[in-house]
């Protein structure tokens, strides 16, 4: 029994060749199959994200499986040998267990945290299931993925703090407004970053969104994607009052918002809070409007410090989740040794009720005289005594396999009582 995963991720390969994996590993349905039919390859579970493709696999014969394995992503990529010996990576057992940890709980993601990874993860996991490629070691390693996942989400820090420029955007709003339930934002500009922040906003309560661009029909565009509203560009001055998060990004060379708007703006808004970013480069907003009292103005670099500090703090969060991945895969790695001595236990078990229900047969004749009660409790006790007596030893048989190598007492077990291999 070996645990293998193979695969290429945003670390080792470049978008261009886990492109051409990807769309050829398209139907997953035919990938499980073909990876199934390698006669080495006993369960088997495929990832596919836009970050990476990994194959987890319990195989016999490690070297052939991973020759086979190897071969499948070779012709599946189209890749080159010098592609494949760059881009691939292929873990062993621990390893192997320790970097599917590390994937479910987002360790390993492009922006360390990201929940979405998790989710990817189970699809992956239901579709094998509900193709019938995973098995005791898939079923028993997946779900401890997904235990791992939840202990590093709740109770390290490694999912907190913002850790790009557009949702900095949205935390820092939170905390001016307390709460963006009903606010209003106006964004300026088609650039991506405003337009991704925009989207964070709505997500977290913001109620209310109003586009202006120079070109009307691009805000006609965005307004529509987001269930909006478009305004021409010379209407600005008017929306300033309306609204209560501004997001601008445009490529004028000049300011674009000016003190004097925002001022004015203000006073018709009597003095409410507004909020500003400024994520153009050069800046859209005249940086004079940020002393304007009940007004707050963040510019990129502003922003840009907030994510640096926020990444910080995940890598220290990383090390207690590093921790619990420790932790855990001790945990799996006992269970896994269990099995071993599994064929052991189920050996003896039978043996034992053999020799029972033999036993029991001899003395057919005399309990004859016996009620069905009475013939029951005797078969009961028969069992009670003979599991009594097998307790110790299975026991101690899967404490040694915890704590050490086991082999000795297998070996021991098997010629004590005379025990086939084959069973």
């Amino acid at each position: 029994m070996n645990i293998v995963l193979i695969g290429m991720n945003h670390k080792t390969a470049p978008l261009n060749i886990r492109e051409r994996l990807s769309i050829s590993c398209d139907d997953e349905d035919k990938i499980l199959e073909k990876i199934r039919a390698i006669p080495q390859v006993l369960e088997t579970l495929y990832l596919s994200t836009c970050n990476r493709v990994e194959i987890l696999a319990n195989v016999q014969d490690y070297d052939r499986a991973v020759e086979k394995l190897r071969a499948f992503v070779f012709f599946h990529g189209n890749l080159s040998s010098e592609e494949l010996g760059k881009c691939l990576y292929i873990y062993r057992d621990d390893d192997a267990v320790r970097h599917l940890f590390r994937v479910a709980s987002s360790l390993d993601s492009m922006v360390m945290g990201e929940p979405q990874i998790l989710g990817q993860v189970k699809d992956a996991y239901r579709h094998c299931v509900e193709r019938k490629a995973s098995g005791i070691i898939i079923n028993k390693l997946l779900h401890h993925a997904f235990r791992v996942a939840k202990r590093v989400r709740t109770e390290t820090g490694v999912a907190g703090n913002a850790v790009s420029v557009s949702f900095a955007a949205v935390e820092l709003a939170k905390k001016i407004f307390a709460s963006l339930h009903g606010k209003s934002i106006l964004v300026i500009g088609a650039g991506e970053m405003s337009e991704l922040a925009a989207r964070h906003l709505m997500n977290n309560g913001a109620t209310r969104v109003v586009f202006a661009n120079r070109t009307y029909e691009n805000a006609l565009r965005l307004a529509s994607d987001f269930h909006g509203e478009a305004i021409d560009f010379d209407m600005l001055q008017d929306t300033f009052s309306e609204v209560d998060v501004v997001i601008s990004s445009t490529a004028a060379p000049g300011y674009v918002v000016t003190h004097e708007m925002i001022a004015s703006a203000l006073r018709r808004r009597k003095n409410r809070l507004m909020f500003l970013i400024d994520i153009a480069v050069p800046r859209d907003i005249d940086p004079d409007v940020g002393e304007i009292d009940n007004v707050y103005l963040y510019n990129v670099d502003h922003l840009q410090e907030i994510v640096d500090e926020n990444i910080k703090t995940r890598m220290k969060e990383a090390e207690k989740a590093e921790a619990i991945i420790s932790e855990e895969m001790v945990t799996f790695s006992n269970w896994l040794k269990t099995l071993e001595v599994v064929p052991t236990i189920v050996s003896l078990k039978k043996k034992a009720e053999d020799i029972v229900e033999g036993e029991l047969e001899k003395s057919l004749s005399w309990m004859r005289n016996l009620n069905e009660e009475e013939r029951e409790k005797i078969e009961i006790l028969a069992s009670s005594i003979v599991n009594k007596i097998l307790h110790d030893p299975i026991t101690l048989l899967k404490e040694e396999t915890r704590n050490s190598d086991a082999d000795p007492y297998v070996a021991a077990l098997m010629r004590l009582f005379k025990l086939e291999k084959d069973e």
